[in-house]
């Protein structure tokens, strides 16, 4: 059958807005997906519909089809969006509305079935630590494709959803276009890697890419799939647009939020073991020998809950003594923290000795608080602080003055049978199609580790930094994070994988050393990713860190010095 050609419009709620409009006019395109969900959206649009039940969905993505709707009908493009995020009917009906007022006539279906805020069990709830799901704010489970597959089929030109997998908006309109079926899993697999690749947008096309100095990267374009019936499929964007697609990019992309081999959906189990990359030209990637598996026998379900309020003060201390100056005004703070859940100090020295600027000769001291009760690390510490003004170290000032409090939320995930979820498909004429649960099944097992590369001959050796020779790629998943690492050459991959062992990691991200740290093999992407556990706390909204999305973590490890050969350098 044809090439089905399906383009990225959006990576997250808040990504380039006339993004929809460039793909549209850009060059051919069969199908338009935008991902705006992620686990902090999941609790932003839950806290929104909390105020307003009519609420809980990405109102940018009304404005940008207000735009690009006619373009759309005009070029025959089909729009699969995930943009409804808590309430994807009261989505689909506010863009039948806008249709209408614009004289367009599209049919527009919806996927349901993945909120289970009230339904979740509570015998589910008992069984875990840190409150039920009562107290959650948005519990969602993680569909897959063959509900907008449905859609497709009956004649959607617009399918909105809910909480599904990022790789269900390309393994959706594939299973329509080619026919798959729920048992075709290795034609499933490779349309999930292709979604795993479009999913973040312009990160597959050269966006905060380690090796950014490669191209022009200041406006990159948006990445689309070429899939082929096999499964196979070209990465790539379109003529003319910024950014470049190489065998790094996607590299880059693929480690991105993954861990072992096994990438485990509720279509289908990907082994990212078996991808195979090569340049196909330029700024052109095939992507092929994608092997699939049944799916695991449950549902990722995530449960999204306010975890309590937080406050956070940054001292400036500048000059002589920055040590003395940090103890003094810890000392001065202490009273006011003792009823405190949860104090955090960290003293960032930012500061340079006989600086050509105050701010240059100035260190930061953050003062992270947390506690269910608001007062607790509202007024009172902010008091406190502000109290000190005239009464502590020289030079005293913070950059901003404390606040009341802000609540914060705590992610979790939990796990459903398939059969425990209502997928529904509910198609433009109204009627409402079951989606059956997945009937093959498999438990995931870790695969056995492959066989690492010889190990390159004993040579000279220089002190430098890792990223000299290595890329990577960092991301949360709930409180964990995982960093990709990857060599450009067999050369390198040969050193890299003998050398970055997890006592090597550990060793060089210092707030690994107490967590629990696996490394991975993926000898076809020449790539270890590393997954640490519990570095992110309670996840992403709880901000538990300094980098509470592990974002730059890869570009810290790249940053380290070790010993590499010199003949990699």
């Amino acid at each position: 059958m044809t090439i089905l050609r399906i383009g990225n419009a959006s990576g997250f709620y808040g990504d380039r807005f006339d993004a929809m409009r460039e793909m549209l006019t850009g060059g051919e395109l069969d199908v338009l997906t935008g991902d705006y969900l992620a686990e902090l959206t999941m609790l932003i649009l839950g806290r929104d519909r909390l105020e307003d039940p009519a609420a809980g969905y990405a109102r940018t993505f009304l404005r940008q089809l207000e735009d690009c709707l006619g373009l759309a009908h005009e070029r025959g493009v089909r729009i699969v969006t995930n943009a409804g995020g808590l309430n994807p009917a009261g989505l689909a009906d506010a863009v039948r509305q806008l249709a209408d007022r614009l004289g367009i006539p599209v049919r527009v279906a919806h996927v349901e079935g993945d909120d289970l805020t009230t339904a979740l069990p509570r015998a589910l709830g008992s069984a875990r630590a840190g409150g039920t799901p009562a107290g959650s704010i948005a519990a969602h489970a993680y569909l897959g494709g063959f509900g907008i597959e449905r859609c497709l089929r009956a004649g959607a030109d617009v399918v909105v959803t809910g909480r599904v997998t990022d790789a269900a908006l390309v393994t959706g309109p594939a299973a329509a276009h080619f026919g798959w079926t729920p048992r075709d899993h290795d034609r499933l697999a490779g349309a999930v890697v292709a979604g795993h690749v479009l999913e973040c947008g312009a990160q597959a096309t050269g966006g905060n890419y380690a090796f950014f100095t490669g191209g022009d990267v200041r406006r990159p374009g948006f990445p689309l799939a070429e899939l082929h019936e096999d499964g196979s499929c070209v990465i790539t964007k379109h003529p003319g647009t910024g950014g470049f697609v190489d065998v790094g990019t996607v590299t880059a992309q693929l480690l991105y939020e993954t861990a072992g081999a096994r990438y485990a959906g509720p279509d289908v189990t990907a082994r990212l073991d078996t991808v195979r990359l090569r340049q196909d030209g330029p700024d052109r990637v095939r992507i092929e020998g994608v092997r699939g598996e049944a799916p695991p026998p449950t549902l990722k379900v995530g449960l999204n809950r306010l975890g309590g309020f937080r406050n956070e003060v940054a001292f400036v201390l500048t000059g002589l003594d920055i040590e003395a100056k940090a103890a003094l005004v810890r000392d001065q703070m202490e009273p006011a923290l003792g009823k405190v859940a949860d104090v955090r100090w960290e003293l960032v020295r930012t500061d340079r000795p006989d600086a050509p600027s105050e701010e240059t000769a100035s260190a930061l001291l953050r003062l992270v608080v947390r506690d269910p009760g608001q007062e607790v690390v509202g007024r009172a510490l902010s008091g406190a602080a502000v109290e000190l003004a005239l009464a502590s170290y020289p030079g005293f000032h913070v950059l901003a003055p404390p606040g009341k409090g802000s609540p914060y939320g705590v992610f979790e995930d939990v796990y459903v049978p398939h059969g425990g979820v209502d997928h529904v498909a509910v198609l433009h004429d109204g009627r409402r199609v079951p989606v059956p649960p997945a009937h093959d099944t498999a438990v995931l097992d870790e695969v056995p580790e492959p066989p690492l590369p010889e190990p390159p001959a004993p040579g000279p050796v220089t002190r430098a930094p890792l990223g000299l020779v290595a890329g990577a790629r960092s991301g949360d998943k709930g409180g964990n994070a995982n960093v990709g690492v990857w060599a450009r050459t067999d050369d390198a991959w040969r050193w890299l994988a003998h050398e970055l062992t997890v006592d090597r990691f550990r060793e060089l991200i210092p707030e690994s050393r107490e967590l629990t740290v696996v490394r991975h093999v993926l000898p076809n992407l020449r790539a270890l990713n590393f997954v640490v556990e519990g570095i992110l706390g309670a996840g992403v909204a709880a901000q538990h860190r300094f980098d509470p999305q592990a974002k730059a973590l890869g570009e810290w490890l790249r940053s380290r010095h070790l010993d590499i050969p010199e003949a990699l350098l």
